[in-house]
């Protein structure tokens, strides 16, 4: 169980209110698409481009059934099954971006739709014009569409015969996946192509093949190819400067009940004295290699997974586990997956540690830099984690990956800081642009390194970072349409450079890394100082695994929303961006978590939680406890933070990549009846009364829209003089579903999600030895109401 302290509490729960109503339309609804200049010349010109279209598409080769595939441009967003209507019935593959969508279509299909632009050209009355003005442009996916990142940057590889990833395009209908598959594979024999390993689920189809170089140019002009890409880079940048000695007092095992948590990475050397009484288990996923750790990331991953702050435990000489540690062997012996798929080594992992041990958190250290995201589609790892944490109840927790200045050609790293963490290059890479995953990044602790210690009187050697600063080699969102990541932040260390030598950066002992277990132990040398986001995610893990212990029938939706609630934005991050709260946002995520109130409630400062399922078009109701003493004590600083998470089904061929979506509103009102007559959709709104029901913006840490992008959201309200009309409001939190018509079928009834609301409030010593503490106050306004719902 989590070592508690004296004055801690359980969470309360907060019980969802009676209305339950359809969702008012509108707000959201995209402006009509006004029609062209000249409608004749639009028909005209688009026929045009369709024909041409149609002769380049002709020389594409491959693919399982005769149609063509054709891209088609929009001037503004217009859904794919409009798209469809208007194109005579095409079958939309995927929505690239807001105004890009491919299509498989038959020769009848386009001939039909030619016509209708001839009509158009001719001045004659269409059926879907709106749709047809707001096309721009027809094309092929060309070989251009078809080259991944890192292959458009470094070129097919020099060698005879060479490994590339080969992404299919996903289809909705099982039979046709199979016709696609089959047709491909066939087709990559007959031509001398090897599969090493694949990923075939109903999402995502994607083939690890070894090839000659005609093959692969080839492979770019096949009419089912999505994309061609280089296999993954894995980029940890690693440095390992040893700390002495230490003397270890004993470690006990930790208790029979303790949640686990499991690390995949390059394994363990399960018999480091720190680490060997908490081992549950481990296994490698790896054909031909045990589950010992040949590099040593996965043993230095392990110890901050399991203690989450060595240097702490060091301190105080103390080593006492609170989790089962677990490790699945996923990566070889230079920290690299290929050539298997990680994809398919991840989801073994997965499987075989929530069977056998129903481990519920699991920290992946991986990023591949050769997928940074570029926006778009969310692609790679990232789309296995989200569908693999819906459909297990999971939680994954990934880094944001490292950045180097060598990839920007900038060696300066401590003249352009922070500057240079907003350039495209510095972008999350893969698997961190993960909607559903908690993606961490990392912050800077120490700026003192070991030759400043050394050397206190020579000025050369500076962190780049200040304490609780962005870590110079973290990585910056945001994910797919501006979704928050990272979600979080944690220490990773800082970097430490030499002003003689144009601020490059030093290698070997710094002094300004994390201090974690070490591989060589039986050396002499149980710790090891290590730089990187790699080691700023599994504190992060530590705390989610810690919450099942107070929480043990939680579910992922509630861990996440706790671990958001309870983070902050540290100051030195806000007074390093100043008013360019998009790069703080960016960088940072809703920030560090705060430990001291995160796995029990205290005096002043009480978290509510409540998990229920929603239904598609509706609200759910929720009244936050607030008692009176909340708003007395004159002027001082109080927080009210709502945090709310969920896990949608994804798909890569919309834009939209979430099935549905779930946010939340904080209002203030009289009473329910008049919260929930705003949002009701079967009540007629009079003039006077249109906008109530808006959040309230006063105080307000991050907009709805700013949020809800994700599905992990947060924000805080602070009150430092609360007015009359506050004093006397009721607050509720109105949670809100609305899914596309393309995510109904993917999508469940009902959605499940979980809500935090946490108060906390600042008071003088003196006024604390006065006043009922909050907790006790909210906990007696809840019996109150349990009492009175038991007597209706």
């Amino acid at each position: 169980m989590v070592s508690r302290r004296d004055n801690t509490y359980p969470h309360l729960q907060l019980r969802r209110e009676e209305p339950l109503l359809r969702r008012r339309p509108g707000g959201g609804r995209r402006p009509r698409i006004p029609p062209p200049n000249d409608p004749n010349a639009h028909g005209v010109r688009l026929r045009e481009r369709l024909q041409a279209a149609r002769e380049a598409s002709g020389q594409s080769i491959g693919g399982f059934d005769e149609r063509l595939l054709m891209k088609i441009e929009m001037r503004d967003y217009v859904s794919p099954e409009a798209i469809s209507s208007a194109s005579s019935g095409v079958e939309i593959v995927s929505q690239e971006e807001d105004n890009l969508v491919l299509a498989f279509a038959t020769a009848a299909q386009l001939e039909t739709f030619e016509a209708r632009l001839s009509d158009l050209a001719d001045g004659q009355p269409v059926t879907y014009a709106n749709v047809i003005y707001a096309m721009q442009d027809f094309d092929q996916w060309t070989r251009e569409d078809r080259t991944g990142w890192a292959l458009r940057r470094d070129g097919f590889p020099d060698h005879e015969r060479f490994i590339i990833d080969v992404e299919l395009w996903p289809l909705n209908q099982d039979e046709a996946i199979g016709q696609q598959r089959h047709t491909f594979e066939d087709w990559l024999q007959a031509n001398d192509g090897e599969t090493i390993d694949s990923v075939k689920r109903a999402y995502l189809t994607i083939y690890r093949v070894r090839c000659s170089r005609q093959l692969a140019e080839d492979l770019l002009r096949y009419r089912d190819v999505r994309t061609v890409d280089l296999p993954p880079r894995i980029g940890l940048d690693l440095q390992i400067p040893l700390t002495s000695v230490q003397q270890l007092n004993s470690t006990p095992d930790p208790p029979d009940d303790v949640p686990g948590v499991v690390v995949l990475d390059s394994g363990l050397i399960g018999g480091h004295p720190l680490l060997a009484p908490a081992v549950g288990d481990a296994q490698s996923f790896i054909a031909g290699k045990g589950a010992a750790d040949e590099h040593g990331h996965g043993t230095a991953v392990s110890g901050l997974a399991l203690y989450d702050d060595i240097a702490d435990c060091i301190r105080n000489r103390s080593f006492v586990p609170e989790l089962r540690l677990f490790s699945g062997r996923i990566l070889d012996h230079q920290n690299a997956g290929d050539p298997p798929l990680i994809h398919n080594q991840v989801d073994s992992a997965v499987r075989y540690f929530v069977d056998h041990y129903d481990c519920r958190v699991f920290n992946l250290c991986y990023g591949d830099l050769n997928k940074p995201y570029q926006g778009g589609r969310v692609a790679g790892l990232a789309v296995t984690l989200d569908a693999l944490e819906r459909e297990l109840d999971v939680l994954f927790v990934v880094p944001t990956g490292n950045y180097s200045a060598v990839d920007d050609g900038r060696p300066d790293w401590r003249t352009d800081y922070p500057h240079y963490l907003k350039s495209d290059t510095a972008a999350i890479i893969d698997p961190a642009p993960a909607l559903n995953v908690l993606t961490v990044g990392s912050l800077a602790r120490y700026e003192q390194g070991t030759p400043s210690q050394r050397y206190p009187n020579d000025p050369a050697y500076i962190a780049v970072a200040k304490s609780d600063q962005p870590s110079p080699f973290t990585r910056c969102g945001p994910s797919v349409r501006g979704a928050i990541k990272p979600d979080l932040v944690d220490y990773g260390g800082n970097i430490l450079v030499d002003s003689r030598n144009g601020n490059r950066r030093m290698v070997g002992s710094q002094g300004v890394g994390e201090i974690t277990t070490s591989r060589e132990f039986a050396t002499g040398r149980p710790f090891v100082e290590e730089s990187g986001t790699s080691f700023a995610a599994p504190r992060v893990a530590n705390a989610a695994a810690r919450l099942f212990s107070e929480l043990p029938n939680a579910s992922t939706d509630l861990c996440r929303a706790l671990l958001v609630a309870h983070a902050r934005a540290p100051i030195a991050c806000a007074d390093l961006y100043g008013a360019d709260t998009d790069a703080l946002l960016n960088t940072i995520g809703y920030g560090l978590v705060d430990r001291s109130a995160l796995y029990r409630s205290l005096d002043n400062c009480v978290t509510l939680w409540a998990e229920d399922r929603i239904e598609d078009q509706r609200h759910h109701f929720y009244e936050v406890p607030v008692p009176e003493g909340f708003w007395e004590g004159g002027r001082r600083t109080r927080e009210l933070t709502v945090s709310l998470a969920y896990r949608p089904a994804v798909r890569t061929t919309r834009i939209d990549y979430r099935a549905c979506s779930v946010k939340f509103k904080l209002v203030q009102a009289n009473s329910l009846d008049q919260a929930a007559q705003w949002f009701d959709a079967d009540v007629q709104v009079a003039e006077d009364e249109v906008g109530n029901g808006r959040e309230r913006g006063a105080g307000r840490g991050l907009t709805e829209t700013a949020r809800s992008r994700g599905t992990v959201q947060a924000s805080t309200w602070t009150f430092t003089q609360p007015s009359r009309v506050i004093r006397q409001s009721s607050w509720f939190v109105v949670v809100t579903r609305n899914g596309p018509a393309w995510g109904e079928s993917i999508s469940f009834e009902r959605e499940p999600y979980a809500l935090v609301v946490n108060l906390s409030e600042r008071v003088e010593q003196q006024t604390q030895l006065s006043v009922l503490p909050l907790y006790s106050q909210m906990r007696a306004l809840l019996q109150g109401r349990a009492r009175g719902s038991i007597r209706i």
